[in-house]
Order: structure tokens, then sequence, then C-alpha cells
């Protein structure tokens, strides 16, 4: 494994970073996560050099936390970081701040936390952060040695990224990047800014929910294939990363054990400077033609819907459909789910996009989504 320093704390982490939300579960509930599988999974990444694993509140319906507590029993705890956020969503008064902070801790089974933080930051959830005062109060948890370091997950624009970058000594940053990705959210300016505050950055959505570990479109195979023959469309993804300066460590969320060992093995190939210009150059021509017209990451925090909606295979199957041409196969596919799940089962309550990091205007997309799959069944 290679090690990276982290912005200007005196700390090296690994390259790769074990992120739990997609862990492997038993059938289709996210919440029912296939303990065996997963702590095995997660413990064989700590022995062969992992030493950052990040969860959260909400991920698998809220069970992510006590399989991680699982996988920091036997000694694990003293081999890695243990990272989780503060549910921003969920606080409406300054005593919810010690109650979810305290049921964390309970899940993990831990009394400190290494790398706390505020989750998904906007424009909207920085004003909770003033009205509540909640960097004076983990700052007193950083005093009381229950937080080691402070930190933000991000989701909004780059001048509002901007702004909490600059209002705060932060340790460190959790944003979305990718070769899709570059201008979108914070992306490489708000990469550099950071880097440049001496802020260790870490990275999420490394490969867009999966979508660039699929096999690619045609074109793109073949650009990839003009640099490398044998590079496969994950390793261009994370080694395109790697290959930067600014990045401290990629978090991946791996659900299978061959993922895992496949993710080790390019970590441990991983230096900056690894691509040359030529193939930077080359990927940003792949990355004109690999973007789907739904930027969902298939994170799953807009699930469950009250009506069982399954929105993200929803919006997926439509990015398939679209990229690849596969209107009739990708059709056959949405008729093929439970009728409650598909699109046109939603009754715009808005839940899900009050939820959703990525903004998306899910209500009107999911009409498009069922009006494109219905044109094509005709």
């Amino acid at each position: 494994m290679q090690y990276r320093k982290f912005g200007d704390l005196n700390i090296e982490v690994s390259a790769l970073g074990f992120g739990a939300m997609r862990l492997p579960i038993n059938g289709d509930d996210s919440s029912d996560i296939d303990k065996e599988k997963a702590v095995d999974m997660i413990r064989y990444a700590v022995d062969n050099g992992v030493n950052y694993i990040d969860t959260a509140w909400p991920y698998h319906q809220g069970e992510s936390e006590r399989l991680v507590a699982e996988v920091l029993k036997d000694g694990y705890r003293n081999k890695v970081y243990l990272a989780t956020k503060l549910p921003m969503w969920e606080l409406e008064e300054k005593s919810d701040l010690d109650k979810y902070f305290n049921k964390q801790l309970e899940k993990l089974e831990v009394e400190t936390i290494d790398f706390y933080l505020l989750h998904g930051l906007n424009k909207k959830r920085w004003k909770t952060i003033e009205n509540l005062d909640i960097l004076n109060w983990a700052e007193e948890k950083k005093n009381q040695g229950k937080i080691k370091y402070l930190g933000f997950s991000f989701h909004d624009s780059y001048q509002v990224f901007e702004k909490i970058l600059d209002s705060y000594d932060w340790d460190f940053c959790q944003i979305q990047y990718n070769y899709l990705d570059t201008e979108y959210q914070a992306g490489r300016k708000g990469l550099k800014r950071a880097y440049e505050k001496g802020i260790g950055v870490i990275i999420m959505e490394p490969l867009r929910g999966g979508w660039l570990a699929q096999e690619p479109p045609e074109e793109v195979q073949e650009l990839f294939s003009s640099q490398n023959e044998e590079r496969t469309p994950v390793e261009w993804a994370l080694h395109w990363l790697w290959s930067q300066k600014e990045v401290s460590l990629v978090l991946s969320g791996m659900s299978t054990m061959q993922q895992v060992k496949e993710n080790l093995k390019t970590a441990d190939k991983s230096e900056i400077g690894y691509l040359s210009k030529s193939e930077f150059k080359m990927m940003e021509k792949a990355s004109e033609k690999m973007r789907g017209p739904v930027t969902c990451t298939r994170c799953e925090y807009c699930l469950p819907c009250p009506e069982e909606v399954n929105i993200p295979q929803n919006f997926h199957l439509y990015n398939r459909a679209k990229l690849f041409d596969k209107g009739e196969e990708m059709s056959e596919k949405y008729y093929e789910m439970d009728k409650k799940a598909r699109a046109d089962n939603c009754i715009e309550c808005g839940q899900c996009e009050e939820a959703c990091p990525q903004n998306l205007d899910i209500i009107d997309l999911l009409k498009e989504v069922h009006y494109f799959f219905e044109q094509q069944s005709r």
C-alpha cells in the first residue's frame, strides 16, 4: 500500500480508503448487510494496508455504523483511522448535536472518532451551522478528546465551497471528484484551493457510483486502448486521481471481495504523476463521451422512498439506455421491475429531492424516464 501526507496534519493515510456505503447486502434491502462478507472484506483491506474507514449515519439506512463496530473489534480499532459524519439534515436544535453524536459513539462502540465530518454541506446547511453554533460545539468535542480532526463533506457550487473553506480552520474536507466531475461542485478548482491552504482532501465518488467501472462505450474503449490496452476502466479512473498531488486519499465503496483485491492491487502501484500528460489529455476526450443524462451516483440518500420507487435504478437504466444506445434492452429491464419501483409510481412528495446531494430535480427526471421507456415499449 502507498501512503500519502494528509495536508498539514502530521499523519499519513493509505492512498485507498474503505467507504462503508455500498457493502454487500442480502436481497434488495440495503439495510440488510451481509455482515460476514462485509466484515471479511473490510478487515482484508486493513490487513493489506488500508488505514482509513469511512461511514455515516444514513449509510445502509442506518446500519453501516453498526457494521463498522463489528469490523473494529479484535484489535482492528488500533489499526485504522475511523471517520463518520454528523447528519446535518436531522438537526433542529442545539440538543440534537449531542443526541446524534452520542448515538454514533454508541453504534460504533468507541469513545473517540478520528475524523468527524459535517455531512453534505451546502448553502442551506451552512446556515444551520451558524444558527446552532456547531463549530464551537465541535471545538468542545475536540478539547474533550471525543473528536481528533474536524472536516466536512460537500455538495454545492464552487462559490459556496470557497466560502465554507475560508470560514474556519478545517483539518480536512471531502469532495466529489472524478474525471467526469472536474467542473462540478467543488471540482478541480476546489481541490487545488484546499491543497494550497494545507487542508487534506478526501475524494468521494471516484467511480461516479460505479458508472466509471462499467465497460465503456466502444469509442471510449478505443481511446483507452490507444494508450494502454491492459488497463481497466477502474484503473484509469483511480490512477487519474492518484496521479494528482492534491489528492490525499481516494474513498471506494467496495461491494465485493474481488473489488477489494483489484483496488488494493491498483493502489499498490499508485503514485503522483503515474499517468502521462498524453494520457490525461486522452481522458479529457473520454470524459466527453462518458456522461449520461442524469448525474445520479446511486448513493441511495433518496431511499427509502415512501412509495417504494427505486429512484437510483430508474436513473441507472435510463443512463445506460441513452449512453449505450440500448433503449429497447433497458426498457425491458424497466418493465421487469416491480411496478411500485418504477418511475411512474412517484407521487411527487419531494422527500427525495430534499435528500439528494446532487440537487437533482428527481420528480421531473422520473417523469422523463418513464416517458422514454414508455415510448420504447410501443
